[in-house]
């Protein structure tokens, strides 16, 4: 009975009797089965890209966002619910603001982790909320730390990384990653390889056409959070579909 929720599902306070918490599975199973998200931390920076689902074509396409801009330094990119994830970095922002209010100072990329990772948790204390169905993955800059990386998961488990996915596809793509040198990566060739990961991912959604989003904080950007400049995104996208066409295919086409 209780490895299919039955009477330990109807809130987040119940535990099953083999220590389970059905409400923030469901949550973490939400972003399993939502579009991916890769970051990445190279050289000189941090790379944050996004794999966008067009489900539909009347929709305005900037409309469909899912990396936030939280601060000058500060980044957010979203897998899950899209309302969710807007709550979420609502509370990002928040917490930036009164950092920097308060302290006359800008919050680093550690300190926002650790507080919106208490807040995301605090929501799976109560009966009378629920989990938020997002991970972000945040990044961040500052001259104490340099480039930093971190995800945050529907349970309010954070923890830094050097490169981590989430979403539909995260299996491939952490594949992908595991075989990056990451730190011989300057940002320009990681966007290459976000684009590429995020082309390989999409192969469980492959019916679905979809548009994908780059942002970085890197030396190029003044270590500012900006989306990739459409020159440099359009160059890495066709480096990227050009290593993923097969070797046969491309010597045809060069011969032609």
């Amino acid at each position: 009975m209780s490895s299919i929720g039955t009477g330990y599902d109807l809130s987040c306070t119940t535990y099953s009797p083999d220590g389970r918490v059905f409400q923030v599975e469901y949550a973490t199973k939400a972003v399993e089965n939502a579009s991916t998200v890769i970051g990445l931390r190279c050289k000189d920076g941090i790379i944050l890209g996004v794999e966008k689902l067009i489900v539909n074509k009347l929709a305005y396409a900037p409309a469909n966002k899912r990396i936030y801009h939280v601060g000058e330094n500060i980044g957010v990119a979203a897998a899950g619910l899209l309302a969710d994830a807007r709550a979420l970095v609502s509370r990002f922002r928040e917490e930036y603001d009164h950092f920097k209010e308060f302290n006359s100072t800008v919050i680093t990329g550690r300190v926002l982790c650790g507080r919106v990772a208490r807040f995301a948790h605090a929501y799976t204390l109560h009966s009378s909320v629920r989990p938020f169905g997002v991970t972000a993955l945040l990044a961040s800059h500052s001259k104490e730390n340099g480039p930093e990386l971190f995800m945050i998961e529907p349970s309010g488990v954070a923890m830094r990384y050097f490169a981590c996915a989430a979403g539909k596809g995260r299996q491939a793509a952490r594949t992908e990653l595991e075989k990056l040198d990451w730190m011989q990566l300057t940002a320009v060739e990681a966007v290459t390889h976000v684009i590429r990961i995020l082309h390989i991912a999409h192969e469980s959604n492959k019916e679905k056409p979809f548009d994908i989003d780059v942002s970085w904080i890197c030396e190029q950007s003044d270590y500012k959070h900006e989306f990739v400049p459409d020159h440099i995104f359009q160059e890495a996208q066709r480096a990227a579909l050009e290593a993923l066409q097969p070797e046969d295919d491309f010597d045809d086409e060069m011969e032609d």
